[in-house]
């Protein structure tokens, strides 16, 4: 696990690092030197992708961030950025370092690859550029193969709806100093300011209109991460990302577009774009035009695999217009898929090559069945997987005959926690478990949330699958070991003003080979 240092001890003062060797005191000899104003750093440094001998760095350099052009106040000229690795919080035991260019071309954003370091390793890095000094981040690379036995702590998130509330559950979470973050989806949203209300109201206000332009989408993500909370949550640990529909329009399902608003195909290329520039991924994740790679592996020594999926890019379009829907035989097409064929046959192939206890599957929409009608009759979601039911069923069997290893899937975009056992037949209460699914709430989306008993007994009774509901806001926090999994999930009884505390509404494990929930 991470080191429990408080989070102020990521933040380096220049009188810290000038203690350090001379290569840290040169740093901040020269920042003092040559600062200008100002502080470029404003959307802060975050890390992810890690792997037995490094990780992606990223940081941009805005330092007008919310500038309509896009370009965060930068000119229009190649900005040489340095970083550093080092083994210590004050950079006494530097180990890797050198520069990168951020290019007006890409928001003056910068990936740095890092590799040579040691395996299952904590360390900090920083940056330098126009004079200034970026705070300190703490990250971590993965065990190695051969690490079979210890543990980790990972989170999974999803949903940070900016107008309708707080960040307070990115703070909590960065609290606990989880090895890694899974985020799952939705990391902002595309609406105009007002557009999409809380139940209590909106507390912020998005910058500008609805996104459509490059530029657009490039200053939502900077308004995003101007936020404190999520600059602290990216500090701490290195993230695994994916992203569900809101990173470019509302529902969007391949080439099909959510809104009747036209240029889709312009605005899903320049959605792709923004999110590679403010987001901690390789290079393989570069966007191409209208085409982006997202599902790839990370492995955790050969405790956990994480298999990332995109729900996105190769589903039809959902069925009878979409939404909540009852009597929709639509969605009963057999040739209808959520994932595309090429993407099952790789998740596939890599389940059945897995050599890990868990295979954690993260995708963005809800996989069980989830009957939300109380009584006789359905209604389900039809942009979930409820609307592909026959891919469901491959998907299941793939869960189902994978050689090895518990499958647990990681699930954002419903606004609610759950937690479900993964069924053969949804509507057998004794059919065979081939899994479990643990479905995060929203950061901040929908508001403070609510909390219904009655409702949630009702409708635990009409899911026989469905252990556990819980509509406030928060997050999971999972411990996996070679014996367990432990999912603990936490919630915030507000976000509609700072400081709430977070609690464990309730705790799963999944014991290593029982695929069920405990």
């Amino acid at each position: 696990m991470a080191a429990a240092a408080g989070a102020g001890g990521l933040l380096v003062p220049a009188s810290a690092a000038a203690s350090g060797p001379p290569e840290a005191a040169s740093w901040t000899a020269s920042t003092r030197a040559g600062r200008l104003a100002p502080d470029p750093f404003t959307l802060g440094i975050a890390s992810g992708d890690p792997a037995p001998d490094g990780f992606v760095l990223w940081t941009r350099l805005a330092p007008d961030p919310l500038a309509p052009d896009g370009h965060g106040g930068m000119p229009s000229r190649d900005v040489e950025v340095a970083w550093q690795v080092s083994e210590d919080e004050r950079f006494r035991r530097v180990v890797r370092g050198g520069t990168a260019t951020a290019r007006p071309g890409s928001a003056h954003a910068v990936h740095v690859e890092v590799e040579g370091l040691r395996p299952g390793r904590e360390y900090f890095y920083r940056f330098r550029a126009n004079g200034h000094l970026s705070p300190a981040g703490r990250t971590r690379t993965t065990p190695d193969r051969a690490t079979t036995s210890g543990s980790f702590t990972f989170a999974a998130v999803s949903c940070a709806q900016y107008e309708h509330g707080y960040y307070t559950a990115y703070r909590r979470m960065a609290e606990q100093h989880p090895d890694l973050v899974v985020h799952l989806g939705d990391y902002i949203y595309e609406y105009s300011g007002g557009v999409y209300t809380a139940a209590q109201g909106n507390v912020r206000r998005h910058a500008g209109g609805k996104l459509q332009t490059l530029a657009d989408y490039r200053v939502r993500h900077a308004q995003y991460k101007t936020d404190g909370d999520l600059q602290l949550a990216h500090q701490g640990s290195p993230w695994l990302v994916i992203f569900d529909d809101h990173e470019v329009e509302n529902n969007w399902a391949g080439d099909v577009p959510g809104t009747l608003v036209p240029g889709f195909e312009a605005r899903k290329a320049a959605g792709f774009q923004a999110y590679y520039e403010h987001m901690p991924l390789r290079a393989s994740s570069v966007a191409r035009g209208r085409q982006v790679k997202i599902n790839r592996r990370v492995a955790w020594g050969s405790l956990a695999t994480f298999h990332l999926l995109d729900t996105r890019q190769f589903r039809d379009d959902q069925p009878c217009g979409d939404g909540m829907r009852s009597g929709c035989d639509e969605r009963l097409g057999q040739e209808r898929v959520m994932m595309g064929d090429d993407q099952m046959k790789w998740l596939a192939s890599g389940l059945g090559a897995s050599p890990a206890t868990w295979n954690l599957i993260a995708q963005q929409v809800v996989v069980g069945q989830r009957d939300y009608h109380l009584g006789p009759g359905r209604e389900l979601n039809v942009d979930a997987w409820d609307g592909y039911p026959a891919d469901r069923d491959r998907l299941l069997r793939t869960l189902a005959t994978a050689a090895s290893g518990d499958p647990v899937v990681l699930t954002g975009d419903a606004h609610v926690a759950s937690a479900s056992d993964l069924t053969a037949d949804f509507d057998d209460p004794g059919a065979e478990r081939v899994g479990v699914e643990l479905v995060s709430t929203s950061i901040s989306s929908d508001g403070d949330g609510y909390h219904d008993p009655a409702r949630d007994a009702a409708l635990l009774d009409e899911n026989p699958s469905l252990k556990f509901l819980n509509e406030r806001r928060g997050y999971i926090m999972c411990t996996a070991t070679p014996e367990q999994l432990t999912a603990d999930f936490r919630t915030l009884d507000y976000i509609s003003r700072k400081g709430a505390p977070a609690r464990t509404a309730a705790t799963f494990t999944v014991p290593a080979g029982e695929r069920t929930l405990t």
